[in-house]
């Protein structure tokens, strides 16, 4: 039956529902009719109070003399003394034909089932268009990947080539089974991406469904779980159904996690609807029942919150992590996202890739699309390096607050605060370069000083991070030397500070208390995160570490002291430059350094602020700023 008909059968049972419903209100609304015997009309006739009839077959409405009050009965069909009665007592007699009255005696008869089976077929239709399916909520909401649909291929997907490797022999598993069985090898039953958000695991999982040709399944984790019992086991077991009519297929689970997580760890305990859903899903990927060219490739960014069952080889036989991209692979992702962009002559992309370390896949893609709608706003026909270094402020500081107005005092205050930082980053040794310094209000930052990285970093020295809490301190250190106060500017600075210096104590083992860690973090799995730090030392190591935290700090802040006090003139002259420009970056610092005079600079079209030179550094590592002035964090 297709889609008209279906359409016109609904509207017709509609249309006779609305009848229906009109004569029951019209029968409700109307005159009450009185309904006799045959006896009790015969006598009524006789007592001639009857003031007229309608005869139509058997049937017979009349009014009483009386009260006009209506009636209705049943005569017998052969009964030729009642017409003679009537005519006595002067009754007004009016026969109708009833011949064609019979198809409407047939059609309310049978009005009741029509209105039964159009109610039916109405729930139904409700029920299972517009993706409410209530009748169908143990079924699997698995996509099955259209050829229609737009391909993403490998050659979309950049800096992840080990990851590429691992899921192009996936492809090739798929394609040549035999390859691989003849020697004794078995497919990989499942395979987990594992990696920080935006990094390219979902594109990555879109690439395999457009490289290989075969059924490709996807699904959230979200989607198993609902508010009726055991719906979530129901789904699991019709996605593998599916999965094995449609053998050799893929099935991607995104954001696993959702249904993954351990056993057992929910407030209070019991066995509630998404262990069972996971231990369906364990049951069904290793159990009694093979499915085979069934795999199932999930993706997660918690892979510490899975249940160990679900990881075991056998369930998922490896694990891809997809990292973030180096120099190179930074470098290939630009020119993914570029591709379609003009591209002045002036962009450099290994400029740019250099210049932006931890960013991820997503990070570098909302930098392409930040600098093209810049360029769009100014007119331009193609993107220059400038709205890809206004755009690279934008996304690591939040866009410019042009509407909030400093008073002279506060600005003041910023200008030798952020001076702070920046002196104290550009002299004190092993400390990532300086890049730029602002006193422009950005996100929710008053000013911020922003450093490079030389290159990837992975790990940490204790001089680089005794470093880093040297500039840290810079701004509460210019505050008391030059503007003889202190500000609530430095809580940020100082509540970091401490942080890292803890770190350093209990988790990196930096201290005179030796290589010990103090402290371990209470995990509830369920909620995702740390809820305490359980206590498992003493009160007297507990003031020790409290001395050696403050030991760090104190001596970041006499550091800084130090060097601030050794180049006041240095730090005046760079404070100065930002009150009059706002914006100086590490050249121009250093000759504010020397003593020289910074050059006339030119200025960016309006509205945007003036640019800084481009400079071939790394990603900015924004040192600490005023309460508000929040920093971001290293890569």
């Amino acid at each position: 039956m297709n889609t008209a008909v279906r359409n016109i059968i609904f509207w017709v049972v509609m249309a006779a529902f609305a009848l229906v419903i009109w004569a029951v209100v019209r029968s409700n609304t109307g005159e009450r009719v009185r309904d006799l015997t045959f006896t009790e009309f015969t006598t009524e006739v006789g007592k001639d109070n009857v003031r007229d009839v309608t005869i139509t077959g058997t049937d017979v409405t009349g009014t009483f003399k009386k009260d006009s009050a209506k009636f209705k009965t049943t005569i017998p069909a052969n009964y030729p003394d009642l017409y003679k009665t009537l005519e006595e007592k002067n009754v007004n007699v009016i026969i109708k034909d009833n011949s064609g009255n019979s198809w409407m005696a047939y059609a309310a008869n049978a009005l009741p089932i029509l209105l039964l089976l159009g109610l039916w077929i109405f729930f139904m239709r409700q029920m299972q268009t517009g993706g409410n399916k209530a009748l169908s909520f143990g079924k699997s909401r698995a996509r099955l990947l259209s050829s229609q649909q737009k391909k993403v291929t490998f050659k979309d997907v950049a800096g992840v080539e080990e990851a590429k490797e691992e899921l192009q022999e996936i492809i090739e598993f798929l394609r040549e089974p035999q390859k691989f069985q003849k020697l004794g090898g078995r497919i990989p039953k499942g395979v987990i991406l594992i990696g920080p958000p935006g990094t390219g695991k979902t594109l990555l999982a879109r690439a395999i469904a457009g490289e290989a040709n075969v059924p490709f399944f996807s699904i959230s984790g979200s989607d198993f779980v609902e508010m009726f019992v055991g719906v979530g086991a129901s789904r699991v077991r019709d996605l593998f159904e599916q999965g094995k009519k449609n053998a050799p297929c893929i099935v991607f689970i995104d954001e696993i996690d959702a249904v993954g997580r351990h056993r057992g760890a929910g407030l209070g305990g019991g066995h509630d609807e998404r262990e069972q859903t996971l231990n369906q899903l364990l049951v069904e990927m290793d159990g009694f029942e093979s499915n085979e060219g069934v795999i199932l490739i999930a993706a997660t960014n918690r892979p510490d919150v899975l249940d160990p069952a679900l990881m075991r080889p056998g369930r998922f036989d490896r694990r891809v992590v997809v990292p973030r991209p180096d120099v190179g692979g930074r470098e290939a992702i630009l020119k993914v996202h570029t591709k379609k962009i003009p591209l002045s002559e002036d962009v450099d992309i290994s400029v740019l890739a250099r210049g932006t370390p931890g960013f991820s896949g997503a990070d570098r893609a909302n930098l392409v699309n930040e600098a093209a709608l810049l360029a769009a706003r100014q007119n331009r026909k193609q993107v220059v390096m400038v709205d890809f270094e206004y755009s690279k402020d934008k996304v690591l500081m939040g866009a410019e607050r042009k509407s909030m107005i400093l008073s002279d005092e506060e600005k003041r205050n910023t200008a030798y605060h952020e001076a702070g930082h920046a002196l104290v980053a550009f002299i004190v040794p092993y400390a990532d370069p300086l890049h730029k310094v602002t006193i422009i209000p950005r996100g929710m930052a008053l000013g911020v000083t922003m450093q490079l990285p030389v290159d990837d970093k992975h790990t940490y020295t204790r001089d680089y991070l005794e470093s880093q809490l040297a500039i840290m301190m810079g701004g509460r250190a210019a505050e008391e030397i030059f503007l003889k106060k202190v500000t609530t500017g430095a809580g940020n600075d100082i509540e970091q500070a401490t942080e890292l210096a803890r770190r350093m104590v209990c988790d990196f083992g930096m201290s005179g208390l030796g290589p010990l860690a103090f402290g371990k973090n209470q995990q509830e799995i369920f909620l995702g995160r740390d809820l305490a730090t359980q206590r498992d030392f003493s009160d007297d190591t507990a003031i020790k570490i409290d001395q050696e935290v403050k030991k760090f700090v104190m001596t970041g802040y006499h550091k800084a002291n130090e060097v601030l006090t050794e180049h006041r003139e240095a730090l005046v002259r760079i404070a100065e430059a930002l009150l009059e420009r706002e914006v100086i970056d590490a050249a121009e610092v250093k000759m504010l350094m020397e003593g020289k005079t910074l050059p006339e600079r030119v200025r960016i079209e309006p509205p945007k602020p003036p640019q800084p030179e481009t400079t071939e550094v790394l990603k900015p590592q924004a040192t600490p700023g005023l309460p508000g002035r929040e920093r971001t964090q290293p890569a």
